[in-house]
């Protein structure tokens, strides 16, 4: 085994639980997004406003992705941690997205992807598209 690969199998270990889970969320997101067809684009995109987990391009549409892990559903679906003050910060940071590609002409949307985790593994993993509009006052296109 590598040092680079021993490196990355000790710090994913060293990363607290529910970071664990959310990269294993992201991974398995990715994934099946992948495999229905969408193009992956980037991952963990960045900006002042917040971060955007997974972006794809669904044919002439760019997709941004919030993905939602949970060991639990005990209280509500993991969708409805995406509350409007996250839709907002979603929408500023797909904003800056779109800025730096200096504006494309193409359609876009806002998905979420809640995957449920038992016992360390992925239990279901539910696809939900165009879950939220681009926040006023924003538009585009």
């Amino acid at each position: 085994m590598t040092l680079t690969a021993m490196f990355e199998r000790w710090s994913v270990k060293a990363k607290p639980l529910h970071l664990r889970h959310g990269l294993m969320g992201e991974r398995a997101a990715k994934k099946e997004l992948k495999r229905n067809g969408l193009k992956f684009l980037t991952a963990n995109f960045t900006s002042d406003h917040g971060e955007i987990d997974l972006v794809f391009r669904d044919q002439d549409c760019l997709v941004f992705v919030e993905v939602k892990t949970r060991s639990s559903e005990e209280w509500t679906r993991p969708a409805r941690a995406v509350y409007k003050d996250k839709q907002r910060r979603l929408s500023l940071t797909a904003m800056e997205y779109l800025r730096l590609l200096k504006y494309p002409e193409v359609k876009i949307r806002f998905d979420i992807v809640e995957v449920l985790l038992s016992e360390g593994s992925i239990r279901e993993l539910r696809h939900l598209p165009n879950t939220f509009s681009l926040t006023r006052p924003y538009r585009y296109g």
